[in-house]
């Protein structure tokens, strides 16, 4: 009789949802998914166990704007040893997206699945679309845990109650950061579904990421110095352009998108993420915005990420469903 119930409940189902149980199902049953997790997990403890240690310290300076913000504080706070949380996930984000999602298609390809499962009555954006959503629920779900996690502990430790603000900011936190994931896994798809082997598609997505992280940066600096006058025959203004120009060149990578957005939703004392001239500064109280404000200056980083991460899982929809698939 269970069976059956169970037979019925299947065929009720869309074959969206039951695809998107199975790819959950492998990846809380993957051995990378559980290593990322677990790495993931200990550079968030290590970084809460010296943001708790440093954030009496952190409190007290009264030349800073965001001291009253607690919660924040245990996301930014460092005494140097090790960085900051979010700028660990700058780094350790795009390798749990490309995890996700580099033998996204290839490996069932060559496994011979991916035929069968075409062979069923279903739609090819249902793969495509399960395979992402399932990535993103996983890689939200951890975001949100280990949030809660913070603010839970935060709150034993120190008995101080989260402000809206602060609640606010954080959920916009988890928000970005699944976001810049999600580039990375529709990134590792489209890499997955061009390459037929694993490998070649995993090497591709970690040679984009080394280049936007550690290369990228150089590249531009060495590009500007050699077109760059003497600044000393430079106005204000001129160096001002140039400084704009710079920023607007950096901000073509991913991570400098991500960087910016972040660094915007958890210090709100943070005001411009441009060169600004000493009569913009003139006058100007040093103090907190509201999230309204702050989420008006990373909308263009946010945006920027997800037309990236709409454009990637385009092109893999565009050639998934040009694809050729024989068994």
């Amino acid at each position: 009789m269970n069976s059956q119930l169970h037979a019925l409940k299947l065929r009720a189902a869309s074959p969206f949802s039951v695809m998107l149980r199975k790819e959950m199902a492998d990846h809380i049953r993957s051995w990378r998914f559980i290593v990322l997790i677990g790495l993931i997990a200990l550079t968030f403890v290590a970084s809460m166990y010296v943001s708790i240690g440093n954030i009496r310290s952190a409190m007290g300076n009264a030349n800073d704007p965001d001291r009253t913000y607690l919660y924040l504080k245990l996301l930014t706070t460092t005494d140097n040893s090790i960085p900051p949380f979010h700028v660990f996930l700058s780094f350790l984000a795009p390798l749990l997206g490309i995890s996700l999602g580099f033998d996204a298609i290839n490996a069932e390809q060559n496994g011979g699945t991916l035929t069968r499962l075409m062979a069923q009555p279903i739609y090819r954006d249902n793969v495509l679309l399960a395979k992402f959503v399932s990535g993103l629920i996983m890689v939200g779900a951890l975001f949100l845990v280990l949030s809660m996690l913070m603010i839970g502990g935060g709150l034993v430790l120190t008995g101080v109650r989260i402000e809206p603000q602060e609640l606010m900011r954080i959920i916009g936190f988890i928000v970005i950061s699944v976001t810049y994931v999600a580039f990375w896994l529709s990134l590792s798809i489209v890499l997955s579904i061009k390459f037929r082997q694993a490998a070649t598609s995993a090497l591709t997505a970690i040679g984009v990421w080394l280049f936007f992280t550690v290369f990228y940066q150089i590249v531009i600096n060495l590009l500007i110095r050699s077109f760059l006058p003497d600044p000393a025959f430079l106005s204000q203004e001129q160096i001002q352009w140039y400084n704009e120009m710079i920023l607007n060149l950096l901000r073509i990578a991913p991570n400098q998108l991500y960087t910016d957005a972040v660094t915007t939703m958890l210090m709100p004392s943070v005001r411009s993420l441009g060169p600004m001239t000493m009569e913009q500064m003139s006058g100007a109280i040093p103090a907190p915005l509201p999230f309204r404000e702050s989420l008006v200056i990373v909308w263009p980083q946010v945006t920027g990420l997800i037309a990236a991460t709409i454009a990637c899982f385009a092109l893999s929809y565009y050639l998934f469903m040009r694809r050729e698939i024989r068994s």
